[in-house]
């Protein structure tokens, strides 16, 4: 009987180490700054390259990271952001994007100003919160939401039709990365991967002929992966600073 009762209370301690270092909900423990700017929003240089849509997506409440970075991987990935300083923190936090990458001070994130307000409980708190500079938090991987958007391609400024072409995925729900794209004529589907270039800049030299349509290898933290073809193509005529919607979206 003893014996029993021995090896049950080790078969529940080993499934309850396996679900601890297994979980994907977990909050992480750390540390989080904001910008040492004036700006309440993110900033329209970050590392990712999303340009001033990185500076306001998501209403502002985005961030810098570090490790989450993950050469540009990382980048429109959604966290859930809690300080834990009860005098001042909400149990809920904040939602941040990921759109640069930046640390300091043995942070995880560099968070806009108006993130790390949002943490607080009031605003009277924030403004306490924010005299703080830097403070303790904890933080989880959390779905991306834009209602009624469509996962959207952004042509990078940098581009010339039919020479060099270069752009950055907008609008990506869920929390799943996109981690390589391919470029396609739509005529014969010949497909070209694509290279990052930095951050969530895909680019092309010598792009495909006529319309072109995109791939994307979506990947989930179990090494699942899933190509996804949009609906709509990039027209022919494409035009630098021009988006275009693809006409799909995800969902997790």
């Amino acid at each position: 009987m003893a014996l029993s009762l021995f090896c049950l209370l080790l078969t529940l301690l080993f499934m309850q180490t396996m679900a601890d270092t297994s979980c994907t909900d977990c909050f992480v423990q750390s540390r989080a700054a904001y910008y040492p700017n004036s700006e309440v929003n993110g900033t329209d240089v970050g590392a990712c390259g999303f340009g001033s849509f990185g500076a306001t997506i998501n209403g502002g409440d985005v961030s810098a990271a570090s490790d989450l970075y993950r050469d540009g991987v990382g980048c429109g990935a959604c966290y859930q952001v809690r300080c834990t300083n009860f005098a001042y923190c909400s149990d809920n936090g904040v939602t941040v994007v990921i759109t640069d990458q930046g640390s300091g001070d043995n942070t995880d994130f560099i968070l806009s100003k108006r993130a790390f307000g949002g943490m607080a409980q009031t605003q009277d708190k924030a403004t306490s919160l924010l005299a703080l500079g830097v403070t303790d938090i904890e933080y989880r991987r959390v779905s991306c939401s834009y209602p009624n958007k469509n996962i959207t391609v952004k042509i990078d400024e940098s581009s010339s039709n039919p020479h060099f072409l270069a752009f950055v995925i907008w609008f990506q729900q869920g929390k799943r990365d996109i981690t390589a794209v391919q470029l396609c004529e739509t005529e014969n589907f010949m497909c070209k991967l694509l290279d990052r270039s930095h951050g969530a800049v895909w680019t092309s030299t010598s792009p495909p002929n006529g319309p072109l349509s995109l791939r994307m290898l979506f990947s989930e933290e179990e090494g699942q992966e899933t190509w996804i073809v949009p609906v709509n193509n990039i027209p022919q005529d494409w035009i630098a600073g021009q988006t275009y919607d693809s006409g799909v979206q995800v969902d997790n």
